[in-house]
């Protein structure tokens, strides 16, 4: 049996995926997205999403965490941190951060990670969710649909050719009015 290849992400109502364009983090956000990274042990991420989440969730060599973090980010990133992390990148000479590189064929990359043991692969990011959607590897999909309009940026799934029938499986409601949709293939 495979482990799953689960794709999160915030998106607004007009399908961007910047991720300043939807509504600022709360308590409540981040406790469902510390919970979400929990149902996996490996993170898989391009250049941009890796570098991205490093600035911004990794620990620094202090020991400490940003005066900026509140107790719910923090755990965020207590959880993050010591994780597992696949990059996909043909840029990158290397990466740390309990990281590893993976060049070449991410595609193939991806079927072989999803044949390791493990409770599963959480991802995010723009354009490698669009190539891995393509070839039918995703097996379920979150989206934090946030009530906002952004007008532009960066869109869900851009580029994908065929239609995908998908299965909502879970939907629970924010206070801040933002829904999480929870999908498989259908």
């Amino acid at each position: 049996m495979t482990q799953p290849l689960r794709y999160a992400i915030n998106v607004t109502l007009d399908g961007c995926v910047h991720h300043e364009a939807g509504l600022p983090p709360d308590a409540e956000s981040m406790a469902f997205w510390t919970d979400e990274l929990r149902r996996s042990d490996t993170l898989l991420y391009g250049r941009v999403t890796y570098e991205l989440m490093e600035s911004a969730w990794r620990r620094s060599e202090s020991g400490e965490w940003p005066g900026w973090m509140d107790a719910s980010e923090i755990a965020f990133s207590e959880v993050m941190d010591p994780m597992r992390k696949v990059v996909a990148s043909g840029t990158l000479d290397r990466v740390d951060w309990n990281a590893e590189l993976v060049r070449g064929d991410v595609v193939e990359a991806v079927r072989r990670l999803k044949e390791e043991p493990g409770r599963g692969i959480a991802f995010g990011g723009v354009k490698l969710p669009a190539a891995l959607a393509a070839e039918g590897l995703i097996d379920e999909y979150t989206f934090v649909v946030h009530p906002v309009v952004a007008g532009r940026g960066p869109r869900l799934l851009d580029g994908i050719q065929d239609q995908m029938q998908l299965e909502l499986v879970d939907r629970r409601e924010f206070r801040s009015g933002a829904t999480v949709q929870r999908y498989r293939l259908a």
